[in-house]
């Protein structure tokens, strides 16, 4: 996964405005947010979509909601609401191929997106 964006992030090849870390999980503010708080919470292995989870990644992927809510409780929005979305492929609207779920917050979301 030489030319994926996220893991030279991982690599520290690439500067991110990092806002969570631990041996398994990355989170940081997104360089384009779609709201006053969106960070991106990635897996650090690389995994390319939701597609290629397998069994042995379901501890790893499973992770990122919670430190997604914990991120939201940190910035004191959880109680409020916040949306967390996760695109798959092309037609889904991914276009970082790194498995990655967007935590956004601090204002009021509609359905459909908006």
């Amino acid at each position: 996964m030489q030319d994926c964006l996220f893991c030279k992030i991982v690599k520290r090849e690439i500067p991110a405005d990092i806002v969570f870390e631990d041996d398994e999980v990355l989170a940081f503010n997104d360089i384009n947010p779609q709201a006053p708080t969106h960070i991106l919470v990635i897996p650090k292995r690389h995994i390319a979509t939701l597609n290629d989870i397998e069994e042995p990644d379901q501890a790893l992927v499973g992770k990122l909601p919670r430190v997604a809510a914990r991120l939201a409780a940190e910035r004191g929005f959880a109680d409020a609401g916040y949306r967390v979305v996760m695109n798959c492929n092309d037609q889904g609207g991914q276009t970082v191929y790194h498995v990655h779920m967007h935590l956004m917050g601090g204002r009021r979301f509609t359905w459909p997106a908006g």
